[in-house]
């Protein structure tokens, strides 16, 4: 059997370059990197993304007489401590944020819990109907929510809930978005043959879920949590609905500021920049589990 063996590789000549090395690759595992280009849209993004957070910042530490300059100056003030006292002054924010810590904290816990066993349960159990039901879950996520205040309102005021938070809390513990966003997550990360391996051990479906699902399911249910807390923290519509300025959220409590013939913007938003402080301390604690959620539930394998 002839072996043939490959031609001896010529060094380059003298004088000049070799040619230049492949850097991007388009296979999973290996090195990607990208050109000037794309790092300067990334940067220009970063910017035009932080400049409105930046602005909130200088607005929030200046005077009403300052921001009505033209050009607007963009350098921080000295007034940012005297508007958090107006602030105090005009609206109880301070309830206001502790009734929105307990509102956006029980309607995060309830749909992360909720919409982790609902997904479970449309992912890997087999039962009769799963996929009308899936069908149906998904298909309300097409009504608009404005449809159901009338009835829902009537609800509350029949349990006579009006101006309590549990008129609030109870209607979010559920979402049609995340039972099919962990629904979606657990298909792809959870194998079948680990639940067939714990059945075999004589596992429960409380305990499968609880040792197995959970743990697996941590970082889509990290995501699902950060997106649900932004939401009910942000949230308007219904607060201003079911709650009165006695028992107001943070959304709430914020109309009630820079009163008079003249809105003082600078109140204003000194006000938005205490609403704002809560969710961006929430991303920088789970921000490692939201990338590391998104990315596993952009690679299936």
């Amino acid at each position: 059997m002839t072996v043939l063996a490959a031609p001896p590789t010529e060094p380059p000549a003298e004088g000049t370059r070799p040619g230049p090395t492949r850097r991007t690759r388009n296979r999973a595992g290996r090195t990607m990197q990208g050109g000037k280009l794309a790092y300067a849209i990334l940067t220009a993004a970063v910017l035009v993304s932080a400049f409105p957070f930046y602005w909130t910042i200088v607005a929030a530490s200046r005077s009403n007489a300052d921001l009505a300059k033209v050009p607007p100056t963009l350098l921080p003030g000295s007034n940012l401590f005297h508007n958090f006292q107006a602030v105090m002054e005009e609206a109880d924010i301070g309830k206001a944020l502790l009734n929105s810590f307990i509102v956006s904290g029980s309607i995060t816990v309830g749909t992360v819990l909720c919409c982790t066993l609902a997904g479970f349960a449309f992912a890997k159990l087999r039962f009769r109907g799963r996929g009308a039901l899936l069908a149906v879950t998904v298909g309300t996520m097409m009504i608009p929510p404005q449809l159901g205040v009338i009835p829902l309102f009537m609800l509350i005021a029949k349990l006579q809930w009006v101006n309590q938070l549990q008129a609030v809390i109870l209607p979010g513990l559920v979402s049609a978005f995340g039972v099919f966003f962990m629904r979606q997550y657990l298909v792809q990360s959870l194998p079948d043959e680990l639940i067939e391996a714990a059945r075999v051990d004589g596992a429960s479906t409380a305990r499968i879920f609880w040792s197995i699902v959970v743990p697996i399911a941590r970082p889509g249910m990290a995501v699902l949590g950060m997106l649900t807390f932004m939401s009910a923290w942000n949230d308007f519509f219904w607060p201003i609905v079911a709650l009165s300025s006695q028992e107001p959220t943070v959304q709430v409590a914020l109309r009630q500021l820079g009163g008079g013939y003249v809105h003082d913007q600078s109140v204003i938003m000194a006000g938005t920049l205490l609403g704002t402080l809560p969710v961006l301390l929430v991303f920088g604690l789970l921000g490692r589990q939201i990338v590391g959620g998104i990315m596993q539930g952009a690679v299936k394998g």
